[in-house]
């Protein structure tokens, strides 16, 4: 359902159910041009929150705001991540949405601690590979990885997204809305070949059996199953699969700058957080404190 300027003006001073609020939070999700993933986060969130009160959302006040993101941290145990993306659903539900202001110094978002995410060697990512159950999945999870894609670039990905004159994957819409080109090796257009040649997709590389895009949810889904075949113990998920190919191009000697194009990075500075991944001695650095003694070092 589509909203009309003239029925949300009217809907101002009206109480509101609990689905027009969430049709009122998609209508202005699409007004300011937001990605679909984000508009779909922000409707969840909005959805989860009235479920939790069993209220519509203009029932609702600031002390339920904070209740809820403080239920969500303490008794969900949902990440600091997790909880600043409810907060950000929950904003833009009040603030733009319902254009009622909110103290948003009351509802601050929790400091983003980032830890090292677990990343696999190469040797398991080969293993999941050989694990994986069908073709379709294999030509997955490999694209995934080859081009360091996020799981909703590999999710989105149509037939003609491959440029293979180029050697290039198209990303249209990627996170921020960006367009860019990813790389495609040619181990990756290769499994890609046999992949179109046992499954004819027409217009959606990777497709469901309705023939919809693959979900973002499926996709993930393939990963675990497939690590759990392959009997990959660390807690990866789908992503890990992008945070390995930065790490792995970075210890080949690939340039930082370079690898931030091909992940689409705004800023050097999320790219130079794969810095921090590589492993001490594959540096290949030599302590000062080792050259001012420089004898001691064959004793």
């Amino acid at each position: 359902m589509k909203w009309e300027i003239s029925q949300i003006i009217v809907k101002e001073s009206k109480i509101m159910t609990q689905q027009e609020v969430l049709e009122r939070v998609r209508f202005y999700a699409e007004l300011r041009g937001l990605s679909e993933t984000t508009c779909n986060g922000y409707c969840s969130t909005v959805r989860r929150f009235q479920k939790h009160y069993g209220k519509p959302a203009t029932e609702l006040n600031l002390a339920d705001i904070q209740d809820f993101l403080h239920y969500l941290l303490e008794e969900r145990k949902n990440t600091g991540g997790s909880v600043n993306r409810n907060n950000s659903g929950l904003r833009f539900l009040y603030t733009v949405a319902l254009d009622s202001p909110l103290n948003l110094n009351k509802i601050p978002f929790l400091r983003n601690l980032r830890k090292f995410p677990d990343i696999m060697t190469r040797e398991e990512v080969s293993a999941l590979f050989n694990a994986c159950t069908n073709l379709r999945d294999k030509a997955m999870l490999m694209t995934a990885y080859g081009a360091g894609l996020r799981v909703s670039e590999v999710a989105g990905l149509k037939v003609s997204d491959i440029d293979s004159r180029n050697m290039q994957i198209y990303i249209r819409n990627g996170k921020g809305g960006k367009d860019r080109y990813a790389l495609l090796s040619q181990t990756n257009l290769d499994i890609l070949r046999e992949h179109w040649l046992a499954y004819r997709p027409k217009e959606w590389l990777f497709h469901s059996r309705n023939h919809r895009p693959i979900s973002i949810r499926a996709t993930q889904d393939v990963f675990t199953k497939t690590k759990e075949l392959a009997g990959i113990t660390k807690n990866v998920t789908a992503h890990t699969l992008r945070h390995s190919f930065a790490t792995h191009l970075l210890e080949d000697g690939v340039s930082i700058y370079h690898i931030k194009q091909l992940l689409g990075h705004t800023h050097i500075s999320t790219t130079c957080f794969y810095l921090h991944l590589m492993k001490i001695r594959d540096l290949d650095v030599i302590s000062p404190l080792d050259n001012l003694y420089p004898g001691d070092k064959d004793a």
